[in-house]
Parts: C-alpha cells; sequence; structure tokens
C-alpha cells in the first residue's frame, strides 16, 4: 500500500501533550482488543475491570467485528465509497480503511480524532491504495460543522458517505447533546448515506459495575446507556436489518459467534446501521 494520497494534521510536540500517568480510554480499549499502543496504566485498569467484568473483553473484541461486517456491507453491497469515522481511536488491525479498500480500493476514508495519542499515531492510519486515500483530522465531535468542513477536503459531499461512530458517543455525558450532535453531523451528508453506531449497553450488572469502576479511574467517564437510547441515535433515518441489535447479531458470518447458547452472543454492546432518505 501507498502513502501518496495521504495527508495528516500530525505535529511535532504531540507525545508531550500524552499523560502516561492516568488511564486512557483509547489506550485501555487497545489493550482490550489486543493492541500493544498502551501502557501499565492502562493495562493495570484492564485487569481491574477483567476481574470485575470479564464480558467487558468480548465487547471489545465483538465491536470490533462489528465494524468489519458493517464497513464490508456499506461497500460491497451498497456501493459507499467514503467514509467518515469519528472517534476513531488507536489503530489495531482490520481498520475501516483497510475493510473498505480491500472491497473497494477507491474508497476514501477520513479519520477524526482530537486526542494527542491518537494524533501521534496518525502515521500508523494515514495508508491507502493508489486509488483511494485515507486522512485523518485532528477535529472534535462537539463542532459537528467544523468536522464537515474539514473532511470536505477529502470527502465529496455530493456522493453518499458511510458516518461511523463507534464505541465513542458514551463519551457525551448527556444524551440530547449525544443526539444533537449526530443528527447535526447527519444533516451535512447526502441522501443515500449511512449512519454506523455501536455502544456498551447497561444491559448486565457486570457491565454497569465495570462502567462505574473506570469511571472512578480518573479516566475521561464513559456512560452506557440503554438499547431504546442506541436506537434514538437513529431517529428519521430507515434502519438497516436487522436494525438495532447486539453487535454479535448484525449480519454475523461464519467466522462470528452467532450461537446464542455461546456467551460472546450476550455482549453488552448493541449496533445499527441507517439510511439517510
Amino acid at each position: 500500500m501507498s502513502d501518496a494520497n495521504t495527508r495528516t494534521t500530525a505535529g511535532a510536540g504531540i507525545p508531550d501533550r500524552i499523560d502516561t500517568t492516568r488511564p486512557h480510554s483509547a489506550r485501555f480499549w487497545n489493550y482490550f482488543v489486543g493492541g500493544k499502543d498502551n501502557y501499565e496504566v492502562d493495562r493495570e485498569l484492564g485487569d481491574h475491570i477483567k476481574e470485575i467484568f470479564p464480558g467487558l473483553v468480548d465487547v471489545a473484541v465483538t465491536s470490533r467485528h462489528f465494524l468489519g461486517r458493517a464497513v464490508r456491507h456499506l461497500a460491497g453491497e451498497q456501493g459507499i465509497r467514503q467514509f467518515l469515522d469519528v472517534g476513531t481511536g488507536l489503530p489495531t488491525a482490520d481498520n475501516t480503511h483497510e475493510v473498505a479498500q480491500r472491497v473497494a480500493p477507491d474508497a476514501r476514508i477520513v479519520y477524526v480524532d482530537n486526542d494527542p495519542i491518537v494524533l501521534a499515531h496518525a502515521n500508523a492510519l494515514l495508508t491507502s491504495t493508489p486509488e483511494g486515500r485515507t486522512a485523518y483530522l485532528d477535529a472534535d465531535l462537539y463542532d459537528p460543522e467544523a468536522v464537515l468542513r474539514a473532511a470536505a477536503g477529502t470527502l465529496e459531499f455530493s456522493q453518499p458517505v458511510a458516518l461511523m461512530i463507534l464505541n465513542t458517543l458514551g463519551h457525551v455525558a448527556d444524551y440530547e447533546q449525544a443526539c444533537e450532535l449526530v443528527r447535526r453531523l447527519m444533516a451535512g451528508l447526502p441522501s443515500g448515506s449511512h449512519l454506523v453506531i455501536s455502544d456498551s449497553t447497561a444491559t448486565s450488572e457486570g457491565m454497569i459495575a465495570a462502567s462505574a469502576a473506570y469511571n472512578a479511574s480518573g479516566a475521561v467517564p464513559y456512560y452506557v446507556r440503554g438499547v431504546a437510547e442506541i436506537a434514538g441515535f437513529f431517529d428519521g433515518l430507515e434502519l438497516v436489518d436487522p436494525g438495532v441489535v447486539r453487535v454479535t447479531q448484525w449480519r454475523p458470518g461464519p467466522s462470528d459467534s452467532a450461537n446464542p447458547a455461546d456467551p460472546a452472543a450476550s455482549v453488552d454492546a448493541y449496533c445499527g446501521v441507517g439510511r439517510k432518505r
């Protein structure tokens, strides 16, 4: 793969902004999905959370599998060639651009995050097929219009875009504000665009306890929500079958665990894909 068609806003001095004394959500999640971009403080919290609720590892892994299935569906079956991934987190294997360009080499992907450690790893994200393009933006979910303006440098908003917001909206404490941010982002996208969301949910005592322990750690809080609230993010959109379901149950393939008897099938994370008419 070539990085000739990429760009980034990463600059000097970013490592100086990284606080390694407190757990960090991107590094914590990176540890749970088997990545190496984390510190001792993140691993210590991760191990503590595993003792409280081992199922959070399943949430992390199966949510990542959902990303792959959703992107393959959109690029392969819906012909989507543009992806806007907001709150991308740290790169691991099978990132959005890798999955999309495997299906459609001419796909364009824009990653958005405003966290210094993600910015420091931007070069790892910025690879692309010669036919496509991958870009990273240092921008903030709380300013949707600025995100859209910056993304317009890479994406063509006269054509459908898949807006990906995975395991990110839980950082927005106020639910109505989270819904409004999603609405404002989707408002800037044309008909035929899709919204892809997954988030941890308050669907077991274990997950609720794990969330409380995480929020007490000093990391930026993450709030788990009810299934109805996850569904509310898709108001006004046409839900793609099978609707808002557990991440293990969204169009599982032969390699996915879809057996209801398997504990992984009951993970505390829900997802959905919605189409803008």
